[in-house]
């Protein structure tokens, strides 16, 4: 099929650099994630820099759908494993460490959890989500060494540029200190992925725009992009239940979602666009249980429009 479509790094109708793109181009086979729970904590949940965790995150740590605590790491991701090889019986594998903060702990723990799938050859990759307040030197060098084995993903947590924002939601670091995180990641092998939240508490789409735009500028290789999700049992629920606040419309989202897009260059890997919010737990809104439904609207409007990701971009 043929597509009328000006963004190059694309083999079909999406106007922005996909992760099954990326994932296709670098290995030549289907990809996918295996979700896992090493049984972290966060320095903002056991009083190090805060007591809690970040607001908008419930007792699973942004983990829903990694897989049983209460197996061991090997007999999640051979579980989670065998359930998507039922779907890709060719694909390859990433481990990917997504509960909590997956490098807050000894450099000897972090071994001990990661070494195994190093040793995997049906494991392509690691992908770590942790916080840029939580590698040390000896923790980056550490995994910068595995780079000669295997790609290793860091995913950096960092929601929005503005102090402001990142102290309401109790995340409990600075942007300053995710900048430092980032140079020092800048001069390993590691790639870097970087999580942004739309919609959180009092930050206008200028805001969120701009935290894009802050982005564009540094060294990083791929961008997750998130609608904020109000769900149960979390600090955030509790706020917006007793003062609502404004969330974006699946409108509003769609458009901020391409305005970002627009600025970013285009060789960032957009890991993805919205995200998974659990049906039992979600509070609002409800329109993000329609992934596809989002997707889809977001690519016909940058067609619609005739945009794509990059087009604003500017490398000054």
């Amino acid at each position: 099929m043929a597509y009328n479509n000006p963004f190059p790094y694309s083999d079909d109708n999406k106007r922005y650099h996909t992760w099954n793109y990326y994932l296709k181009h670098r290995y030549h086979q289907k990809v996918f994630k295996v979700p896992l729970n090493a049984n972290f904590s966060c320095p903002n949940r056991d009083g190090t820099c805060g007591q809690g965790g970040c607001t908008f995150c419930g007792s699973l740590g942004s983990g829903e759908y990694a897989g049983n605590l209460q197996d061991d790491l090997m007999k999640q991701f051979m579980d989670r494993q065998q359930m998507m090889l039922r779907k890709w019986p060719n694909g390859g594998s990433i481990a990917y460490f997504q509960a909590y903060t997956n490098t807050y702990a000894p450099l000897h723990e972090l071994k001990h959890c990661f070494q195994p799938f190093m040793e995997r050859k049906d494991v392509l990759a690691l992908s770590i989500a942790t916080r840029a307040d939580c590698l040390e030197d000896d923790k980056l060098a550490y995994l910068h060494s595995l780079c000669k084995e295997k790609d290793i993903w860091i995913e950096l947590g960092l929601q929005s540029i503005y102090d402001q924002t990142a102290q309401h939601c109790n995340r409990g670091h600075t942007y300053a200190q995710f900048l430092d995180c980032l140079q020092r990641l800048a001069k390993t092998d590691i790639k870097v992925a970087v999580h942004l939240i739309n919609s959180l508490p009092y930050e206008t789409t200028d805001m969120m725009l701009e935290s894009a735009k802050a982005l564009a500028t540094l060294p990083i290789h791929a961008l997750k992009l998130h609608m904020l999700h109000i769900m149960q049992d979390t600090q955030m629920a509790t706020e917006y239940e007793n003062q609502p606040f404004p969330l974006l419309s699946l409108e509003d989202y769609v458009d901020i979602v391409i305005r970002q897009l627009e600025v970013l260059p285009p060789e960032m890997i957009i890991q993805r666009l919205t995200g998974d919010g659990v049906k039992e737990l979600l509070i609002a809104p409800t329109w993000t249980l329609h992934k596809v439904n989002v997707l889809n609207t977001i690519d016909k409007e940058m067609k619609r429009r005739n945009t794509w990701q990059g087009r604003l971009y500017s490398k000054s």
